[in-house]
C-alpha cells in the first residue's frame, strides 16, 4: 500500500539522527517513491495525504503557514536557491487548508495563506507529483527527494509557544462599515512607507516615515478609547505574530524591531534558532509593529550602505560584519528612543483633542480650552493606555515564563556614530506631506 509505504519512509526521515543518516534515509524513500511509473499517481495520492497529515502536526505543535515556509527555507538557506523546497512547502500548506473554512485561523492566518500565493493549482492529488515534477523539470527520483526533504523538516518541528488568536469581532467606529476604516487607514500607512522605502531623498524619506508613525499611533489611540468606551462589549485581549528575524545581523534586527513594539505598546520575545521574533500586543499596535520594522530596516539598510562609503580613510567599509552589525544596533537603540518620543507626542495630542470635544458645549473653566477637560481627558486616556501595557505583560509573561537576557558587543566605533546618525536624521515628528 502507498500511504503504509510512506508512512514508513518518514518514520526513517524524522528519525535519522545526522546529516549523512537523513541524505540516506532520503536517496532510499526516493528510491521506493519514484520506483514505478505506473504507481507515480498513486504514490502522488499518498504523499499528499500524509502532507496534509503531517501540516496539521505542525499546527497542533503551535506552528502557522508562514512558519514552516520559513522553516524551510532556513533549512535549505545553504542550497541557494531554495525556490524548489519553497514551492513544495507552500504546496503542503495550500493542500492542508483546502479543507478547511475559508475564516479558519482568523484573519492573520488567511493573510499569511494569500501572502504565500498557496492555492490548490493541480487538478487532482495524482496528478500532484507528476505535475510539481514537470513544473521543476525534475526526474521522478529528483521530484521524489525534494519532497521527502521538506518532510523530514517539517516533520522534525518541536513544539513551540502558540499564538494567542486574535479577537473575533475587532471593535468598530460607530457609523462606520464593519471592517472598512482599518483597511483603508493600514492603506495609507502602506502607501507612505513604501514611498519612504523608494525615494532617493533623505528628508522625504523622514517626512513619508514620520507621517507613517502619527497615523499609527493615533489609530491605536483611537482602538483602545473604542474598546474602552461604552457599548464596546467585551474588551478585546492581546494576541501575537511572529515576525521573521533573518541573519545576517540578526541580533542587530531584533533590537530594530524591540524597539518598534516597544514604541507601539507591545513586547518582543526573540527566537534565534527559529528565526523569528513573537510580538504580543493589541491587534491595531501589531499591523503597526510589522509595517514600520519593515520599512524601517529597508531604510535603515540603505542609510547604512551609503555611511560605509563615508568612513575615514576614503574606504567603503559598508562590508564589514562589524561596521554593519554597530550600525545597526545604534540605529535600533536611537530610533526607539525617538519613537518612544513620538508616540508620547500623539498620546499628548491626542488627549488635547479629547478634552477640546468634551469641553465644547461647555461654559466657563470646564470649556474647551479650561483645565477641567483637559484633567478629565487625561483621567479616562491615560488608564484606559496603561491597562493595555498591563495587559500585554501580563500576555507575555503567560506566554514566555522563563526568558533570558543578554549584553550586545559594539566593534566598530564608526559604525555606532554612523548608525546613531541615521536614526537622529529619521525625524519622527509629524511634518506636512503633500497628497497625503
Amino acid at each position: 500500500m502507498p500511504s503504509a509505504l510512506l508512512d514508513e519512509i518518514l518514520h526513517g526521515l524524522i528519525g535519522a539522527p545526522d546529516d549523512d543518516a537523513a541524505q540516506f534515509a532520503v536517496d532510499s524513500g526516493a528510491s521506493r517513491l519514484a520506483e514505478s511509473a505506473e504507481r507515480w499517481p498513486d504514490m502522488s495520492r499518498a504523499y499528499l495525504a500524509l502532507a496534509e497529515r503531517v501540516a496539521a502536526g505542525c499546527w497542533a505543535r503551535g506552528w502557522q503557514p508562514a512558519d514552516v515556509v520559513r522553516m524551510v527555507d532556513r533549512a535549505f538557506a545553504d542550497e541557494r536557491p531554495a525556490d524548489r523546497h519553497i514551492r513544495i512547502a507552500v504546496d503542503i500548506v495550500a493542500a492542508a487548508q483546502r479543507r478547511e473554512s475559508p475564516v479558519a485561523g482568523g484573519p492573520r492566518w488567511q493573510r499569511q495563506i494569500r501572502e504565500l500565493g498557496a492555492e490548490v493549482w493541480w487538478d487532482g492529488d495524482d496528478a500532484y507529483l507528476p505535475g510539481l515534477a514537470a513544473r521543476t523539470n525534475l526526474t521522478r527520483f529528483a521530484c521524489a527527494g525534494y519532497v521527502l526533504e521538506v518532510l523530514r523538516v517539517l516533520g522534525r518541528l518541536p513544539g513551540i509557544v502558540p499564538l494567542h488568536a486574535e479577537a473575533a469581532e475587532p471593535v468598530q467606529r460607530r457609523g462606520a462599515e464593519p471592517g472598512a476604516e482599518p483597511p483603508r487607514m493600514l492603506g495609507r500607512i502602506r502607501a507612505l512607507l513604501a514611498k519612504a522605502e523608494s525615494t532617493e531623498f533623505p528628508e522625504e524619506a523622514e517626512a513619508l516615515s514620520a507621517k507613517a508613525q502619527e497615523l499609527m499611533a493615533r489609530h491605536s489611540i483611537d482602538e483602545a478609547l473604542l474598546a474602552a468606551g461604552p457599548g464596546a462589549g467585551p474588551g478585546s485581549r492581546p494576541s501575537a505574530v511572529r515576525v521573521g528575524v533573518d541573519a545576517p545581523y540578526d541580533e542587530a534586527k531584533a533590537m530594530l524591531l524591540d524597539a518598534v513594539a516597544e514604541a507601539n505598546r507591545c513586547d518582543t520575545v526573540w527566537s534565534p534558532d527559529f528565526g523569528f521574533s513573537t510580538v504580543i500586543g493589541f491587534d491595531a499596535d501589531l499591523d503597526a509593529v510589522e509595517l514600520l520594522y519593515t520599512s524601517l530596516l529597508v531604510q535603515a539598510t540603505a542609510a547604512m550602505t551609503r555611511a560605509g562609503g563615508r568612513a575615514r580613510g576614503g574606504r567603503n567599509r559598508s562590508g564589514s560584519r562589524d561596521f554593519r552589525q554597530s550600525f545597526l544596533v545604534a540605529y535600533a537603540g536611537r530610533i526607539g528612543e525617538r519613537l518612544a518620543a513620538a508616540a508620547e507626542r500623539a498620546t499628548r495630542e491626542a488627549a488635547s483633542e479629547a478634552a477640546a470635544d468634551a469641553g465644547g458645549g461647555a461654559d466657563g473653566a470646564g470649556g474647551a480650552d479650561g483645565p477641567d477637560a483637559a484633567d478629565r481627558s487625561d483621567a479616562r486616556l491615560l488608564p484606559v493606555l496603561a491597562a493595555r501595557e498591563a495587559a500585554v505583560k501580563e500576555a507575555a509573561e503567560e506566554m514566555f515564563p522563563n526568558l533570558t537576557t543578554h549584553r550586545v558587543r559594539i566593534r566598530d566605533e564608526e559604525g555606532w556614530i554612523h548608525g546613531k546618525a541615521a536614526a537622529d536624521r529619521a525625524r519622527l515628528h509629524p511634518r506636512p506631506i503633500t497628497g497625503s
